[in-house]
């Protein structure tokens, strides 16, 4: 399901991405500042959002020590009563409009394979959470979505973007980064120009 859709449901886009960034990293102290950041939401909106998950007992007010200083901020409650209805919600089968995704990347070169694990489909043995394969890579343009794609995720994404001729040959040699995850679940939003049919004994 996607965050356009989960934000009529939730009324707020932008609760959506906060209510993601503290589900995924339910240790994790965040000042409202840090919020907006990792969220990529105004700290006007912040606040406001922060308000109505404090109420719903959702987030609770923590002070940690950061930086070698105590500072007051946010943190998941453990003691939510909703935490595994709200999860299976927010990150559904489709949390990531993925032919959206497929779009935005058309952006950054002449992209041959985008592979989506980890996160995106629940495996956790995956180093991976996207694999991304193309010629004449535009890499400022892949860092801006990757950015934004963790913004409305609300969790850090690791990934790979290899020119297609390194792509081959790493994988060639049994890469253990790319082998991780083409051996592991995974799913192709771009699969094109028989990237895959030039490994040998490709399994993807």
């Amino acid at each position: 399901m996607s965050t356009d859709i989960l934000g009529v449901i939730f009324n707020s886009p932008a609760r959506v991405k906060i209510m993601r960034l503290f589900l995924l990293n339910q240790e994790n102290v965040f000042t409202p500042s840090m919020v907006a950041t990792r969220s990529n939401v105004s700290p006007a909106l912040v606040r406001r959002e922060i308000v109505i998950l404090s109420k719903s007992h959702f987030i609770k007010r923590k002070k940690e020590k950061q930086g070698g200083k105590m500072v007051e901020g946010w943190i998941f409650d453990q003691k939510f009563e909703h935490t595994n209805s709200l999860t299976n919600l927010l990150f559904g089968a489709e949390f990531v409009d993925k032919t959206e995704l497929a779009r935005k990347f058309k952006r950054s070169g002449r992209i041959k394979l985008l592979i989506l694990s980890g996160i995106f489909n629940h495996s956790e043995n995956s180093r991976l959470d996207l694999l991304l394969v193309g010629d004449n890579l535009r890499r400022p343009i892949v860092e801006r979505i990757i950015r934004s794609l963790e913004a409305e995720i609300g969790k850090e994404i690791a990934y790979a973007a290899f020119e297609t001729q390194e792509f081959v040959y790493r994988a060639s040699m049994y890469d253990k980064l790319i082998r991780d995850i083409i051996d592991f679940p995974h799913e192709k939003v771009i699969n094109q120009g028989s990237v895959i049919e030039q490994i040998p004994q490709a399994t993807i």
